[in-house]
């Protein structure tokens, strides 16, 4: 029975030609033979199963081959290249550094370099993991790595860079791998399970080189291993996904289309039951993120490149790609990598992943909704800001001379009434917006298209010229005041005016002006009196006056209201600045603190 020999050594590559995804590398070093540019030492540093050890054993056999090819590959007929693939090579020595990493064995090393090679060019010292040596044997090995006889070579292969000094460092030549893609990686199973007549899907294949993360070492050895499970039968993606125990993308395509329609009891039931086949919660919560970003990539056909599926899969992202909005995606990807940053610290986390997954099945509604608010808002702003700009500025009653509301040309309007009510003009400032009912100007004449006409606005400013003052200024006075009854009202009623404004602040974000609000106010018959601390806060409250006197006018329905402002000396708080002012403020809570200063023999540090 012939012995079985793993696929990662039997298509292990021979030439430079061979190697797969490695280009890069693999050209460099092709030149640098056929040009006689070889360096005296090199480093080779990846991630693991990407082809660092093979391309140093074939660049010893390549440069040791008395008849390269015209490309510069080794010949593999030569009796060097014979003995090197028989193992008897003299020219070729390979050190494991993780088994032989002290100082002797580096000695021992640079005892054999000593002496020249009977038969071939060059004698090529390859170190495996050479990162493993200890900082004695770097020491030891410097001097030889650096002035090597001319016929030494030294390949150091390493898949840690960073744990070797940097003086080791600085005497290589130095050769990044990559990983090897997925494709690069598929299109050689392809090629090997040919020559081995089995009979594999390529989705099965893609979903190997998937699993590889990178090492085609790894993706051989998993590809044997479904080819065993197999047992001669043909290699499907099914049977890769039972024995590699993968999360199928059919599950992920089916709980997207559960969240998008707003089922989430077929959600969790589909959660349930990928649970109890033996996957775990965090893993599924990483791979629906990575599906959702699938998504996302597979709505534009520039980033389509990005996807490491195969073509049929690609046809399927692209197809609930479009199903998909990008609020959604947006939203589910955030939803999705919250959830995975905070699993570990959840104590249930069944239910931790069955809430986000909850939020995710209603995730579309509360996007429509939101819109939906917002559209609102926008419609309310829209229609705030037109009755602004429709409405005149709101007018003030007349007030003491204490800080009352001012009253720059007061207007007597009726004559025979107890208490005359006085109305001032407009003023250009602009006022904070406060939902109120004022009457339109009198005499506002719109032409039927918009905009009045030069005729309309000749023949008004002629009339304002000939109409006396006095009638003007009534005239205005009664457009600016709306028509109130003057009814009673009580301190109660006062209040909750008071907070309807107070909330219209809180609306507005207005913070200083509510601080002014809180204040207390006294109502004696229809005026209100309020206590302010400062003049900072009538400063505060002059910005607003004008707003409130007259919305409390309109909501209380009396036009004789008025708002009168009164600093009270006791409520304002002095501030502690100074050590001594701190001093005192102390001890007038604790006598006996002077009485300890004194015994301390202490001082003010001004």
């Amino acid at each position: 029975m012939e012995k079985f020999v793993v696929s990662a050594r039997k298509y292990r590559p021979a030439t430079f030609d061979s190697v797969v995804g490695q280009q890069h590398i693999t050209t460099t070093l092709i030149n640098a033979i056929n040009n006689n540019h070889l360096a005296q030492a090199f480093l080779f540093c990846g991630p693991r199963g990407v082809g660092k050890t093979t391309c140093a054993r074939i660049l010893a056999k390549t440069i040791n081959c008395t008849n390269r090819t015209e490309s510069g590959e080794a010949c593999g007929q030569c009796e060097s290249c014979q003995s090197f693939q028989n193992n008897a090579s003299f020219n070729v020595h390979e050190l494991d550094a993780a088994s032989n990493n002290s100082v002797d064995d580096i000695r021992n090393l640079v005892d054999q370099v000593r002496y020249a090679p009977q038969s071939g060019q060059y004698k090529v010292y390859i170190i495996d993991e050479v990162h493993m040596l200890s900082n004695q044997a770097f020491n030891a090995f410097l001097k030889t790595l650096e002035e090597p006889p001319s016929y030494a070579i030294f390949i150091l292969a390493t898949t840690e860079k960073h744990k070797i000094i940097p003086t080791i460092l600085s005497r290589c030549q130095i050769f990044d791998f990559n990983r090897i893609t997925v494709g690069d990686m598929t299109s050689h199973l392809i090629n090997i399970a040919a020559k081995e007549n089995i009979e594999a899907e390529e989705e099965a294949l893609h979903l190997i080189a998937q699993k590889a993360d990178g090492a085609l070492r790894d993706a051989l050895s998993i590809f044997d291993l479904v080819c065993t499970f197999a047992a001669g039968e043909k290699v499907t993606y099914k049977s890769t996904v039972d024995n590699l125990h993968v999360l199928d993308y059919d599950y992920y395509f089916k709980l997207t289309s559960l969240c998008l329609e707003g089922n989430h009891t077929e959600v969790l039931l589909t959660f349930d039951e990928i649970l109890r086949k033996g996957f775990d919660g965090h893993n599924f919560i990483v791979g629906f993120a990575e599906h959702v970003r699938n998504l996302m990539v597979s709505r534009d056909t520039a980033t389509t490149k990005l996807l490491e599926v195969s073509e049929s899969v690609q046809a399927k992202f692209a197809t609930q790609a479009k199903e998909a909005p990008l609020s959604f995606l947006l939203s589910a990807l955030n939803l999705l990598s919250n959830c995975d940053q905070t699993f570990k610290g959840a104590k249930n986390q069944r239910l931790h992943v069955e809430l986000c997954l909850m939020k995710l099945a209603h995730l579309n509604k509360a996007i429509s909704l939101g819109r939906a608010s917002a559209v609102i808002e926008k419609k309310k702003s829209e229609l705030k800001a037109k009755r602004g700009t429709k409405q005149p500025a709101p007018t003030a009653a007349a007030s003491t001379p204490t800080y009352a509301e001012p009253t720059p040309s007061p207007v007597p309007v009726a004559k025979d009434a107890e208490s005359p009510v006085y109305s001032q003009q407009p003023t250009p400032q602009s006022r904070p917006s406060v939902n109120r009912a004022v009457s339109a100007p009198v005499g506002a004449v719109k032409k039927a298209g918009g905009l009045p006409s030069l005729a309309d606005l000749k023949a008004r400013i002629d009339q304002k010229k000939n109409t006396p003052k006095e009638d003007i200024q009534a005239q205005q006075a009664a457009s600016h005041q709306p028509k109130l009854q003057n009814r009673a009202f009580t301190a109660e009623d006062v209040k909750q005016v008071w907070s309807f404004f107070a909330e219209d602040l809180r609306r507005q974000d207005n913070q200083t002006a509510l601080s002014v609000m809180a204040q207390q106010w006294e109502l004696n018959d229809t005026t209100i009196t309020l206590r302010l601390s400062s003049v900072l806060q009538v400063d505060l409250l002059e910005k607003f006056r004008v707003d409130l006197v007259q919305f409390l006018k309109t909501k209380l329905d009396n036009g004789n209201l008025r708002l009168e402002t009164v600093i009270v000396e006791g409520e304002s708080k002095k501030m502690i600045y100074t050590p001594k002012e701190k001093y005192i403020h102390l001890m007038e809570k604790y006598p006996a603190l002077d009485e300890l200063r004194e015994k301390l023999n202490l001082d003010f540090d001004m």
